[in-house]
């Protein structure tokens, strides 16, 4: 049956859920406060990475965490500020920070992430997009022992998951990236992941949802939720009032303030990362992981992108100047030959990215309203899950037998 309905927030998870909507048949509306054109969906790495299956609250990170605090150039930066909801999601943040969470949370990373790549795949080659695609691995590239033995670590739990990844040395660095200097002593190539242009696949999809009815609403900022017996009755915006048989919430950071106006308290902290672009010829082949800076770098359609760390600090689009520098100070340390000018930090770039205590995302309906789909709190894996989640959505919806067991994405899960 064809249901009406209207998704808040414009960014990858609410294209990829109004794609997979309008296939199975129902009417769709976009609504997103912002013009559609930038944040994390647009600056992010472009990965799609199953490789990436260790949560972000993962053993050691609380500690990382607080000997970083008052060190904003560092590569996880969070800002101590007292306020309720941001002491509430680091105690739950702290208390997710073990190996027991880890091992559970690795399966389910791994599969929402294959299934996306899968998905991404699927939907350039039916719809004719021409949005860049390369499957040719990433690096994990280290330059100390230690990092190396952690990386390798991680490797053997990747591969016990089934994903393709082997260790590297100098001489296989050397072959895989012939035009580039690398100051490293070795890593691992995850060969299951592929990368993207993020704008270009964006761009598309926009196209293509408009070209089949799909009904945006830019700039438009949701005031006020008008609730009924457990149920959505209305969006008020200062412009409108929308009715719907059935919402989903995929405003990525700003989930957790629209939630509350239902009675629904997620944890959920804004996350900001930075990227640098640059035009030059760098001779980078492989997308790869700077791993002790926690540096990501993409070789894009037209331009190499630099991106990485993770601030946070709350909703705020300031560009920390120390940050940017910590990131092409990175690039130097591991290519040597290359070189960010000052015109190119200048024109850096952040987006948001919304993080829950245990890094795994909100996916589901909440017992506290019947007709509300949540879909956020991805954090870095939000490209690398945007088709999977928006097909769990569409399911969810249209009452299908769901592609993912998603309980342990829950929104009422306790921590």
């Amino acid at each position: 049956m064809s249901k009406k309905v209207i998704i808040i927030g414009g960014g990858i998870i609410g294209l990829c859920s109004a794609y997979y909507l309008q296939k199975d048949g129902h009417q769709v509306t976009v609504i997103d406060q912002s013009n559609m054109d930038a944040g994390a969906s647009y600056v992010n790495a472009g990965y799609l990475s199953p490789s990436h299956i260790i949560p972000l609250s993962a053993p050691g990170v609380m500690i990382k965490g607080l000997k970083w605090m008052f060190n904003s150039a560092s590569p996880l930066y969070i800002k101590p500020r007292m306020e309720a909801d941001f002491l509430k999601w680091t105690y739950a943040f702290n208390k997710s920070c073990s190996s027991n969470h880890v091992k559970k949370a690795i399966p389910a990373i791994k599969d929402l992430a294959v299934l996306s790549q899968e998905l991404y795949k699927d939907i350039r080659e039916q719809e004719h997009f021409t949005s860049q695609y390369r499957k040719d691995g990433i690096l994990m590239l280290c330059q100390t022992e230690k990092a190396l033995k952690e990386a390798l670590k991680t490797a053997g739990l990747a591969s016990e998951e089934g994903l393709e990844v082997n260790e590297v040395t100098l001489a296989d660095l050397k072959r895989l990236e012939p035009n580039v200097n690398l100051n490293v002593i070795g890593g691992t190539h995850y060969k299951c992941d592929a990368h993207t242009t993020p704008n270009e696949f964006m761009s598309e999809m926009k196209a293509y949802l408009k070209l089949k009815g799909v009904v945006f609403y830019a700039n438009e900022k949701v005031e006020d939720i008008e609730v009924k017996n457990h149920k959505i009755s209305a969006l008020i915006t200062k412009t409108h009032t929308f009715t719907a048989d059935e919402f989903v919430l995929a405003a990525g950071s700003w989930s957790a303030l629209l939630s509350k106006k239902l009675g629904i308290h997620l944890l959920l902290q804004a996350g900001k990362g930075y990227r640098i672009n640059t035009t030059s010829s760098t001779g980078i082949k492989l997308p790869a992981i700077l791993t002790e800076s926690k540096v990501a770098v993409t070789p894009m359609n037209g331009f190499t992108r630099f991106g990485g760390t993770m601030e946070i600090a709350g909703i705020n689009s300031k560009i920390n100047k120390n940050r940017i520098d910590a990131i092409a100070n990175a690039v130097t340390k591991y290519y040597p030959e290359i070189t960010l000018t000052e015109t190119e930090k200048e024109d850096a770039a952040s987006g948001l990215r919304p993080v829950t205590p245990d890094g795994l995302a909100y996916i589901g309906k909440s017992s506290k309203c019947s007709n509300l789909i949540i879909a956020t709190g991805h954090a870095m894996m939000g490209w690398s899950m945007g088709t999977g989640t928006g097909k769990l959505v569409s399911e969810l919806i249209s009452d299908k037998k769901l592609s993912l067991d998603i309980h342990v994405f829950s929104p009422d899960r306790r921590f």
